[in-house]
């Protein structure tokens, strides 16, 4: 079993890691550094799509080590434990940010090519700015949720249930 909390705290550590390391390092570094927001963003986007993906492997590989080592533990499986439903949460906001937001903004980019040529007012640069916004935001919540499931799972209470009287939440 240590070897599959093991591989649980490498998931976290990877998928969270790679959210600082994109929000605190590349993202910044790519705006201040090349000649051009376009460039950076073309960078920045296609940078977050990776993350994305491997946030979502990561995420599967945390719920399946999860799920046999409450197995092994209990010989129940409670798929509504604190940190898996913080998982799913985590999941969730990757694949909309993945799957709605930057397919969105893609969309907008292709057809005006320079985002940062357009005029602040004109209605495609508002949309996506406001998709950026959403994007960041999602990408803050899920840091956050990731931060909980380190700080839950170094303690080893991610696999507990939520429930505290006695009675278990089991799938």
């Amino acid at each position: 079993m240590s070897f599959l909390r093991f591989l649980m705290l490498v998931s976290l550590a990877v998928w969270i890691g790679g959210i600082t390391f994109f929000a605190f390092i590349l993202a910044p570094a790519a705006f201040s550094v090349l000649p051009s927001f376009h460039i950076a963003g073309m960078i920045v986007g296609a940078t977050l799509v990776r993350l994305h993906w491997m946030g979502i492997a990561c995420g599967v590989v945390f719920l399946a080590c999860s799920f046999i080592v409450e197995w092994a533990n209990t010989g129940r499986l409670r798929v509504f434990a604190v940190g898996n439903v913080l998982f799913y949460l985590m999941l969730a906001l990757t694949c909309i940010s993945q799957f709605v937001i930057i397919p969105r903004m893609e969309t907008i980019r292709t057809s005006v090519g320079n985002i940062e040529a357009l005029v602040l007012t004109n209605p495609l640069r508002v949309h996506f700015d406001k998709l950026h916004a959403a994007s960041v935001r999602l990408e803050s919540f899920v840091l956050i949720l990731g931060l909980a499931v380190i700080y839950l799972t170094s303690r080893g209470l991610t696999l507990r249930s939520p429930v505290r009287s006695g009675s278990s939440v089991e799938a």
